[in-house]
């Protein structure tokens, strides 16, 4: 059911661009005098990535919980207590009411995975405090969280750089 005072985005699809896209509304709320946050499920401090430079120098608030891809996981079920971690911190910040804005980058892999209960997210995001708006990134959204949001774009690969043996560029997907 739609709520008047803020909005779920949900960014899914095999594309390239989703967490590029939430980072933009990031940006577009932080310029609006929005408080914003990010909780990330998935990525490591490994990679020092632009748009967490850009989040420092804004002074955004910035969580990085998971401990990288899992196929470069060493430790499964710790790679799944890091998901589930990021999700309670996730689930008290959507709650707490101190935010405008908060991307929950890479949390369809916490549910896909298991980490997380789909019901557990669905009533985290549903029971948000008001104003708090959402935008969730990641492959393969459950039905669940596509009917809880209001706007879902799938990113669709036609060609990817990759697949030509290109590999990640910096300033481009990081």
């Amino acid at each position: 059911m739609a709520r008047a005072d803020s909005i779920v985005l949900v960014n899914t699809g095999h594309g390239k661009g989703k967490s590029s896209a939430a980072f933009g509304v990031m940006g577009r709320g932080w310029a609006r005098g929005w408080t914003v946050g990010v909780v990330q499920f998935v990525k490591s401090g490994k990679w020092k990535t632009g748009e967490r430079k850009l989040a420092d120098h804004l002074g955004i608030e910035w969580h990085t919980l998971g401990d990288g891809f899992t196929w470069e996981s060493t430790d499964l079920d710790e790679t799944a207590a890091k998901g589930r971690h990021a999700w309670e911190v996730a689930r008290e910040k959507l709650a707490s009411g101190h935010y405008d804005l908060l991307i929950l980058d890479e949390l369809t892999y916490a549910v896909k995975y298991g980490w997380v209960d789909v019901g557990d997210v669905v009533a985290g995001v549903r029971d948000r405090a008001p104003k708090t708006n959402v935008v969730i990134t990641g492959r393969d959204a459950a039905p669940e969280l596509i009917e809880v949001a209001d706007t879902v774009t799938e990113m669709r690969k036609v060609k990817h750089a990759y697949d030509l043996g290109i590999g990640a560029k910096k300033g481009i997907e990081y």
